[in-house]
């Protein structure tokens, strides 16, 4: 493809600038006065004009005289400038694209504030509110997920009765969750074993004594709230908003942040840890025999544990149960 352009015109020199450097090339060695005669011009915006060329690099200037550098030298240096300020360029334009995220957050937020409209659905019912957090779940794996829970009746109610299918759901990392419960419920039948299973899966459980409400964030585009602000979910028949409007999402997700900073871990060992301890030894290639010096244990207690840990991993063999069991992340 021809162009009728001067190549360092392409390069931003201006005319004047192209035959003051040409006049160089050709006298190689010449002072302002004698560039001016030659071109015949006027000495003082010569030298603005040369000492440009000395700071593009493609002039030198020594003891008053002006010498051109080798022209492929110099083109050399005004294309890596040119390349250097695209690049620096580039990087720009790829914080601007990698920030565009939290810009369209920020625009929706500032929408929403001015008009008043924000995406809300009323979801009703126990059976809803699972399946809609697992069907979120399975429409962008893993989900993040973080709840809080103030009350018994909910709590009961998941022990009894939805627990297996988050349980299920964490295994399968479609779910990777925080919760935070009130410490009271712990009394309640059942929940220790099916919090235990939880933890054992993947989930991080922590107790307040006292939580202000239940609400649910569900990644950042989602979040539940109940029909009035300090309630539970039992007393409104599990009746609630699902709101996905950031800048919703986002004070909840801080507001969640904030409780679990300041609740507690629960207050017992998690079942499985004897064998949990055993695979983490097998891992770094430990033998029985060994396993059994380090946790202060019998070689044949050793053995029973890996049994255990065979059993509840549903593995055929112990390089299986390390398999599945570095899987659910029991080895970090």
């Amino acid at each position: 493809m021809r162009t009728d352009t001067p190549p360092l015109e392409g390069l931003g020199f201006t005319s004047a600038q192209i035959s003051l450097y040409n006049a160089v090339l050709r006298l190689h060695r010449a002072t302002c006065a004698e560039l001016a005669e030659a071109l015949d011009g006027s000495p003082e915006p010569l030298s603005r004009e040369l000492a440009t060329l000395v700071k593009l690099g493609v002039v030198h200037e020594q003891g008053g005289e002006y010498l051109a550098r080798h022209p492929a030298t110099a083109l050399g240096h005004l294309l890596a400038d040119r390349l250097d300020r695209l690049a620096a360029e580039s990087r720009r334009i790829d914080t601007v694209v990698g920030s565009i995220r939290d810009l369209i957050h920020q625009y929706d937020a500032g929408r929403d504030y001015q008009t008043g409209r924000f995406s809300v659905d009323l979801v009703g019912g126990a059976d809803e509110l699972y399946e809609s957090v697992i069907g979120m779940a399975v429409q962008s794996p893993p989900l993040e997920l973080l709840s809080v829970i103030p009350d018994r009746r909910t709590m009961n109610d998941f022990a009894h009765r939805y627990a297996d299918q988050w349980i299920g759901a964490q295994r399968a990392g479609l779910l990777s969750t925080r919760n935070i419960i009130p410490v009271q419920t712990l009394e309640i039948p059942a929940l220790r074993e099916k919090l235990t299973q939880f933890q054992q899966a993947g989930a991080s459980v922590r107790t307040l004594d006292t939580v202000p409400s239940w609400f649910l964030v569900a990644g950042s585009d989602a979040a539940g709230v109940p029909a009035r602000w300090g309630g539970t979910l039992a007393e409104s028949a599990y009746n609630f908003h699902l709101v996905r409007t950031p800048v919703v999402v986002d004070a909840l997700r801080s507001l969640f942040d904030e409780l679990w900073a300041r609740a507690a871990p629960l207050p017992w060992p998690r079942r499985g840890d004897g064998m949990i301890q055993v695979l983490r030894l097998a891992a770094q290639g430990v033998c029985d025999e060994m396993i059994a010096r380090q946790l202060g244990i019998s070689v044949r207690t050793v053995r029973a544990r890996f049994a255990d840990a065979m059993a509840e991993l549903g593995a055929q063999s112990r390089f299986q149960a390390g398999a599945e069991a570095a899987r659910r992340g029991w080895l970090t």
